[in-house]
């Protein structure tokens, strides 16, 4: 079997070919095939033959254009002109290449990793959103395009895509991949993440992007014992639809009927209050994000974005200062709780329901909007259909920097839920 780098160039170049037309997940790149292929014999030559090659090695990974890659233009999804927003390659890029992996490309994402979406498609139905903001790395991962991608998330950019399309989407703690390289959208929530068909590709990936991997992890996974799963009950889990709700109950009865301890807490009590505090983050460090590029190129912005800069021009500096610190107190809480009921792992649904029809927005990111603010790790799986036939999945949370936990326990739990979702 030819287990070259150039062999794997041709074949994902092919797949792209042939896929992406209907489902317009990767950015339009003339000379793909031949930028690939020569990057290919590159690699190949580095590490000739089977032994010593990395643990990447001619894996195909889509990188979300938000993200700098040497030789290739990084637009945002924008038409904010691309020498503007240029600037020098991801360090995570970097990791991946001394890995052995291969950019196959840029991938569509929302303007700016904000709300105006791009121009993909779901793979299970054309006519429904991907989710966003990183919807061209979920959809080129369902798609069978590429086996991993790069995405980011600030509040659901990332977990919401990885239901609606089907596939893990993993979310680290908040900084625990460098994000230098990345066009920001609010930096204290913004968190670099993978998509992958499942947990077994996704795993070698996030040990080689994350800081200061422990391969073993450093809990009850490594000894076989099984996480204890918390349910948020209250205003937050009420945001999900009744599909989603009843979907994720017979999810959670399947887990406990494999043996999983479930515990049933209400939290958070502050929901409403902890929604309007992410916004005045959120948008104050958007129009701080934009300060130099929004006053030159403001007609170049969708409207959707454009207000939202606006709206984070209008918040003060000391509104901002107490939004910081009423985070930083419920982080504390979010611990505290999990402390006090003995929960490894909060689950919940993944999103409120499955993608939407329509390709005007990218859903509904409420379902990650606690677990965002706080910086903790979330993932997301694929867990069964809606009636539709469209994607429904769990999201699985840990405590901040319980990343390999969280991984290490993923692959029992992906079992229990019923595993990925081809699309049909």
């Amino acid at each position: 079997m030819d287990t070259s780098c150039a062999t794997a160039a041709a074949r994902v170049c092919d797949r792209i070919e042939a896929a992406d037309g209907e489902i317009r997940a990767f950015v339009p790149e003339p000379g793909r095939r031949e930028r690939l292929l020569r990057e290919a014999r590159m690699a190949d030559a580095r590490w000739n033959g089977p032994g010593g090659r990395p643990v990447l090695f001619g894996v195909p990974v889509g990188v979300k254009d938000i993200v700098h890659v040497d030789g290739l233009p990084t637009r945002a999804g924008s038409d904010v002109p691309a020498e503007a927003l240029a600037g020098p390659q991801a360090s995570l890029i970097d990791r991946l290449r001394a890995a052995g992996a291969l950019v196959a490309g840029k991938t569509v994402t929302a303007e700016f990793a904000v709300t105006a979406p791009g121009p993909t498609r779901n793979p299970h139905h054309l006519d429904h959103t991907p989710g966003g903001s990183s919807s061209g790395s979920a959809a080129a991962v369902a798609a069978g395009m590429v086996p991993l991608a790069i995405g980011t998330q600030t509040i659901g950019s990332m977990i919401r895509p990885a239901a609606y399309c089907g596939v893990v989407g993993f979310k680290p703690t908040h900084g625990r991949i460098p994000s230098d390289g990345v066009i920001a959208n609010a930096p204290t929530f913004d968190t670099v993440g993978l998509f992958a068909p499942d947990v077994a590709t996704l795993a070698p990936a996030a040990a080689v992007l994350c800081d200061g991997w422990r391969p073993s992890g450093d809990g009850g996974e490594a000894t076989g014992r099984r996480p204890v799963l918390g349910i948020p009950l209250g205003p937050y889990l009420d945001r999900a639809d009744a599909e989603a709700r009843s979907s994720f109950e017979e999810r959670a009865g399947r887990l406990e009927a494999a043996g999983f301890t479930v515990r049933r807490v209400p939290f958070p009590d502050d929901f409403d209050r902890v929604a309007a505090e992410r916004v005045v983050i959120g948008r104050y460090e958007l129009a701080r994000t934009h300060a130099v590029w929004f006053p030159r190129y403001a007609e170049r912005y969708r409207e959707q974005t454009a207000e939202a800069i606006r709206q984070g021009q209008r918040i003060g500096d000391d509104a901002y200062a107490a939004a910081l610190g009423e985070r930083a107190a419920f982080r504390d809480r979010l611990v505290a709780a999990m402390d006090r009921d003995g929960i490894d792992l909060w689950i919940t649904p993944a999103a409120t329901g499955p993608a939407p029809y329509g390709l005007k927005s990218t859903g509904d990111s409420v379902m990650s909007l606690p677990w965002s603010y706080a910086g903790v790790p979330a993932l997301a799986l694929p867990a069964g259909r809606a009636a539709d036939s469209l994607p429904l999945g769990v999201q699985c949370v840990a405590r901040p920097g319980a990343d390999e936990r969280l991984l290490g326990w993923a692959l029992d739990l992906e079992s229990t839920l019923g595993g990925s979702s081809a699309p049909v």
